[in-house]
């Protein structure tokens, strides 16, 4: 693909829209594709920066303010998920798209675990790029989620690293903290096994699945003491949820 870029724009390329103009970081090392995405971006007025290796990229998004950023999985120097985790562990809320060539559903799971909001898989069609960043761009129009978590009579302060039940202090372990945490952050949402041993004991674990299902235990039993109307809910062959309300099943 043979693509010519304007001589006055050697790295940023800035357009008004009339209103609040929108930066995108696109992190590509592929110059064929890097160029391709650009363009396409400048058709719709978008101001765009660019970065070839994931070193570079992970600097730009944490210094830059912006709007949305694309990011190849692979990449010279850090991979995608490895920025999409550092950046979130900076407290970096940009919305973050990735690009893979990596079809497998594992691959997916692993990037919107590491902190990516949305995937697509090359090669795609500009349209559809396009499409799936506008509906990045609106979900960071939306109020930010709450500071405090709450299901039935649980609280969680995520910040303060608290949990309380009808303000009574649930005393938890580190490892079952996170883990209530992301439950109650996808509270009503069926997590798989392989997700909550991706999220909260990192995705290279070797130890045996079943140590979810201990810990699940545990958290049931702790909550159960304190007469919470949370419940981890089994869904059998699949994983877990919490939902508000009594339950029998697990």
């Amino acid at each position: 693909m043979a693509v010519t870029l304007p001589s006055q724009s050697p790295g940023r390329l800035v357009y008004n829209t009339g209103g609040k103009q929108m930066r995108v970081l696109l992190i590509e090392d592929n110059l064929e594709i890097s160029d391709a995405v650009r363009r396409m971006l400048q058709r719709r007025k978008f101001a765009v920066d660019l970065a070839s290796d994931g070193e570079n990229g992970l600097e730009q998004l944490l210094r830059g303010a912006y709007d949305a950023a694309i990011v190849d999985v692979i990449l010279p120097r850090r991979d995608g998920f490895s920025i999409c985790r550092s950046a979130r562990a900076e407290g970096i809320t940009t919305p973050i798209l990735i690009l893979t060539a990596r079809d497998a559903v594992e691959d997916r799971i692993r990037g919107l675990d590491a902190g990516a909001d949305d995937y697509l898989i090359k090669p795609f069609v500009d349209e559809e790029l396009a499409a799936r960043l506008r509906a990045l761009l609106r979900r960071g129009e939306r109020p930010p989620l709450p500071a405090t978590l709450k299901v039935g009579s649980l609280e969680i302060d995520p910040k303060a690293r608290v949990a309380t039940i009808s303000q009574q202090l649930l005393e938890l372990g580190a490892t079952e903290f996170r883990l209530l945490e992301f439950l109650a952050r996808n509270r009503g949402m069926t997590l798989s096994r392989a997700q909550i041993l991706e999220k909260i004991w990192e995705y290279d674990f070797q130890g045996s699945s079943n140590i979810v299902d201990v810990y699940v235990s545990q958290l049931r039993r702790k909550l159960k003491s304190l007469k919470s109307t949370a419940t981890i809910v089994t869904v059998w062959g699949v994983g877990y949820k919490l939902v508000e309300g009594i339950s029998k099943a697990g």
